[in-house]
């Protein structure tokens, strides 16, 4: 009998951890800025491995849908890495790579727009949320980036993109014809959870999505200034040098 008791108090405790859990997910609201914007603003990093091999953060599992023709041409990628990895000349990292390499960005928001500013390679990204169209043709590193709120999540919508940049170290690579949705929710007070879904029918079968946490840097130097950008020296092979206001943003 008291080991019936003690099973379904345990059962118990852990239903009430789970629900906790649960409620305390849903129930998470990101503060507001002074315009009444969920407020995501700060210095982000990811701290993972994502940019070595995206693969791994695929939601559901499983492997890249390449078409057979693209999944030789990512195994020929993979053999000369080293060399064929646009970062390694240090080409703009392109979307949505730039979000998960170990470099940290920040990210601004203020009426009809957000900003993204990245350590590597002074990369920027200028977010429109004024229902504009996006600009056909336009060929860029970055893409052409167009954004809006679904709730308390940013979804920032991007095509336009050229072909010269991988999504990771590992030779995943893609055409073109990418066209990336990424959402950016805040679900902790230092926590970001990010999320592009890729969608490239010249180079997969179908689109797919990777998942990951960020975080918030809140260590003293990161709050130096309320606008402060850091700073890449390609000249060096040491750790990326950090510099408090490089220059400044008007939000």
């Amino acid at each position: 009998m008291k080991r019936i008791i003690r099973t379904l108090l345990m059962i118990s405790l852990t239903l009430s951890f789970a629900a906790a859990v649960s409620v305390g997910g849903q129930s998470y609201k990101p503060p507001r800025t002074s315009e009444g914007l969920p407020d995501l603003q700060g210095i982000w990093e990811a701290h993972n491995a994502a940019d070595a091999d995206i693969q791994k953060f695929l939601v559901g599992g499983g492997t890249l849908p390449y078409t057979p023709e693209a999944a030789k041409q990512k195994v020929e990628n993979a053999k000369n890495a080293k060399k064929a990895d646009p970062l390694s000349q240090c080409f703009l990292a392109g979307v949505p790579r730039t979000m998960y390499l170990h470099h940290p960005f920040q990210l601004f928001e203020g009426t009809g727009y957000a900003l993204i500013t990245s350590e590597y390679a002074h990369t920027f990204r200028y977010v429109p949320m004024d229902g504009r169209p996006h600009i056909k043709g336009l060929d860029s590193w970055m893409g052409d980036a167009r954004g809006k709120w679904d709730g308390d999540t940013l979804v920032v919508d991007t095509t336009d993109f050229g072909d010269g940049t991988w999504f990771d170290s590992a030779g995943n690579f893609h055409s073109r014809d990418l066209h990336v949705i990424e959402r950016f929710t805040r679900t902790g007070p230092d926590v970001l959870t990010y999320e592009a879904t890729i969608e490239d029918p010249k180079t997969f079968t179908k689109p797919f999505t990777i998942r990951m946490t960020l975080n918030r840097h809140t260590e003293r130097i990161f709050k130096s200034g309320s606008t402060s950008v850091m700073r890449f020296d390609l000249r060096t092979k040491d750790k990326p040098l950090l510099a408090a206001i490089l220059f400044f943003v008007c939000c």
